[in-house]
């Protein structure tokens, strides 16, 4: 074997490589920890039961549920008291129930999916 062909089969040996550690890359990369839930539990009921404070969720406008994150555009309180908010809520992926988020904390690009970041963090 002359010296160019072993060129040659470095060079191919180590683009194989390189490809086994692209695909391994781009394989680990979709598999990131998104909590995976039951789209069952994305209803306003579910929703509603994460605010478990002295105003409770009396009505609910709209929501939508996304990668184990929501937003929920809802009226808290009755009569005199009642004000609407919207919220961004995630699974706990432990407990497999809704929690409030602090929308101060959560409301950055790219913390949750695109949708309920646009739904649930640029109103009141």
């Amino acid at each position: 074997m002359c010296w160019t062909e072993h060129v040659r089969l470095v060079r191919l040996l180590l683009s194989l490589a390189l490809a086994g550690l692209l695909l391994g890359a781009v394989s680990g990369a979709s598999e990131k920890s998104t909590p995976t839930f039951d789209p069952s539990t994305c209803a306003a009921p579910a929703l509603s039961a994460a605010f478990t404070g002295a105003l409770r969720v009396t009505a609910v406008a709209s929501y939508a549920c996304e990668d184990g994150w929501a937003y929920l555009w809802a009226t808290i309180g009755t009569g005199e008291h009642a004000v609407g908010v919207t919220e961004v809520v995630h699974l706990d992926a432990v407990s497999d129930e809704w929690r409030v988020s602090s929308r101060l904390k959560v409301c950055k690009p790219g913390v949750m999916p695109a949708f309920i970041y646009r739904q649930g963090c640029f109103s009141n």
